[in-house]
């Protein structure tokens, strides 16, 4: 399990969660099977487990590591961001708790094939369901500069967007933009040489941008928010793992504005939304990895939780 992907922050996540007896909870980004392994464990004997993934891989090797708890987990290939169709599809109306783990595996990142890393030299993929929807190449190599540059701006923060759209539209005037290696290198020879001494491989900001826009991270996450706060019982909880600012954003926003009741202009006299208040959160400040946890899995340095209770 370890080596397809560590699971980060376990013990804090049980906790967020609650997890106890009999409880029914739903994993979206079910993965390789860690945290949902330590889900069933704190549910024993009778607690329910729902793991949800787009990715076959993923879901072919949570099965295996899931295995022994039999028929107290159920298996869905499926997006998080439609939570309320494949929880209805198995008539399960409320659950206890939520936990999405957001971002990209140890084990996508290490397969060359999948074309997430530009440490990786591979064909430019970045879908998390190979099965469907447009892959990076089709992006970089088809998209308006108009539109690159603002999806590398917006998604990925980075500041010299213009620099790197510039430079991808002159390569591939003369040929396709084919490889992870052949991308990465454009960004780095369109960057000023300040820009090539970060901390992050400079090349980081684009590839994080391309895979956002590839794969619907942030709509999803705004779907699974809205949707999966109406699937959770009375006091069920809902734990979200980010590891970006702009996912920790829309998580933080997205449960601060649950906690709210009317959202009417303060200029009109009486309310008209009618809209009730429907989650209370339990971390003003996000939870962050131990520095032990860090030492052991450098990958976890960025990780970030936040968890909301239903009210």
């Amino acid at each position: 399990m370890c080596s397809f992907h560590i699971p980060v922050m376990q013990r804090e996540v049980i906790e967020s969660l609650r997890c106890r007896p009999g409880g029914v909870y739903v994993d979206g980004t079910v993965g390789g099977g860690g945290h949902a392994c330590e889900i069933l464990r704190h549910s024993a004997p009778d607690g329910l487990l729902i793991g949800m993934d787009v990715d076959g891989d993923a879901l072919r090797e949570s099965e295996e590591r899931l295995e022994p708890f039999g028929n107290r987990k159920i298996l869905v290939k499926g997006n998080f961001a439609e939570i309320d169709t494949i929880l209805a599809s198995l008539n399960i109306r409320e659950v206890d708790g939520i936990l999405l783990d957001l971002g990209v595996s140890a084990h996508q990142l290490k397969t060359a094939s999948r074309g997430f890393s530009f440490s990786l030299d591979a064909a430019l993929d970045m879908r998390m369901d190979q099965s469907r929807g447009l892959s990076a190449y089709d992006i970089i190599n088809t998209f308006p500069e108009e539109e690159l540059k603002r999806i590398i701006k917006d998604y990925g923060e980075e500041m010299m967007a213009q620099r790197i759209v510039k430079r991808i539209s002159m390569r591939r005037n003369t040929s396709p933009i084919e490889t992870t290696a052949e991308l990465a290198d454009i960004v780095v020879k369109a960057l000023p040489s300040p820009f090539k001494t970060r901390r992050i491989h400079p090349a980081t900001r684009t590839f994080q941008a391309i895979r956002i826009y590839v794969n619907s991270e942030l709509l999803n996450l705004h779907n699974a928010l809205n949707r999966g706060v109406d699937a959770l019982r009375k006091s069920g909880r809902f734990s979200i793992i980010s590891f970006h600012s702009l996912e920790d954003r829309i998580v933080k926003d997205g449960f601060r504005s649950w906690e709210k009741a009317c959202i009417c202009p303060p200029s009109l006299p009486v309310c008209a939304c009618h809209r009730e208040a429907k989650l209370k959160v339990l971390t003003r400040k996000p939870i962050t990895p131990a520095a032990s946890e860090i030492e052991c899995n450098p990958q976890a340095r960025s990780a970030k939780l936040r968890t909301a209770e239903r009210i």
